[in-house]
């Protein structure tokens, strides 16, 4: 297993067109393989942001003529990168979409796809229901990807709140997990990085977390702040909530072991039962 894993991240103000968000990924590419980078990650909705379902609509095909995806496999060939496409709508077959991403390798294949399990249904004060589950369909599958880093784990957002999913990846293994996300403002102030950093020391891993900033021609606003954090629960980058940009990590994978040697909790965790013990109304 390759030891060192170096990684450009992307931050972005992804448009509700492919095209603009295709260029942003050219410039990418170009940029992760002129630094030497092994990965280019991207964040959720980087192939579209739109909000309008009629308009997305007219505009989303099936992953195999995607232009978002099609795009991302030619740059990982012409540019020998690794690319981790964070996400974009695809069809379904029922008439909503998949938040769906993709891990390509340096060849241009598409060596896994990973449509989103946990759907952003919330009710957060003085704001209006999210209701993602009426737009796209609940994916059905966690996937593990074998590479030359070790295993690697697709997660996308909303995922983050569900530590289970990160837990299994981890017991099998996992030496990276992408967060990929388009992070509301209320929720990414309050919970971002704690729930970043809370997955990164849980399970000894890298969690690679690219993500969505600012205004976006949708409507939308995004938190930003596009993180790594170590196994160890140290925020290697942080990309700030003002715009978009690219940076460059190390990634010294030896600290996953290490990490976990010191704090076996993988190998420490047990099976346990639960007694729910009736109470009593607290009256005489």
């Amino acid at each position: 297993m390759a030891e060192n894993l170096r990684v450009c991240l992307a931050q972005m103000t992804s448009t509700n067109r492919h095209e603009g968000n295709i260029a942003f990924a050219e410039d990418a590419a170009r940029h992760a393989a002129a630094k030497g980078c092994d990965l280019l990650a991207l964040p959720e909705a980087a192939g579209m942001m739109n909000k309008d379902v009629d308009d997305a609509r007219s505009r989303i095909t099936r992953e195999e003529d995607d232009p978002f995806i099609a795009a991302c496999r030619r740059l990982a060939a012409e540019h020998g990168l690794w690319i981790q496409t964070g996400s974009t709508p695809i069809a379904s077959g029922d008439g909503r979409f998949l938040n769906h991403g993709n891990l390509i390798d340096a060849n241009g294949s598409s060596v896994a796809g990973y449509d989103k399990i946990h759907l952003f249904d919330v009710f957060l004060e003085g704001r209006p229901a999210t209701g993602e589950s009426k737009r796209y369909a609940a994916g059905q599958t966690a996937v593990l990807v074998e590479t030359p880093w070790g295993p690697w784990g697709l997660t996308i957002c909303y995922d983050l709140r569900f530590p289970h999913l990160y837990r299994d990846y981890a017991k099998r293994g996992a030496t990276v997990i992408f967060v990929p996300s388009a992070f509301t403002v209320p929720t990414g102030e309050a919970h971002w990085e704690t729930l970043l950093r809370a997955r990164a020391i849980e399970n000894g891993a890298f969690i690679v977390a690219a993500a969505q900033v600012g205004h976006h021609d949708d409507g939308r606003k995004t938190w930003g702040h596009s993180m790594i954090v170590d196994p160890w629960g140290k925020v290697l980058l942080d990309m700030g909530g003002r715009e978009p940009g690219l940076a460059v990590v190390d990634l010294d994978l030896n600290h996953v072991r290490r990490a976990r040697e010191q704090i076996p909790s993988l190998k420490n965790e047990r099976d346990y039962d639960l007694n729910h013990v009736a109470g009593h109304d607290g009256l005489n």
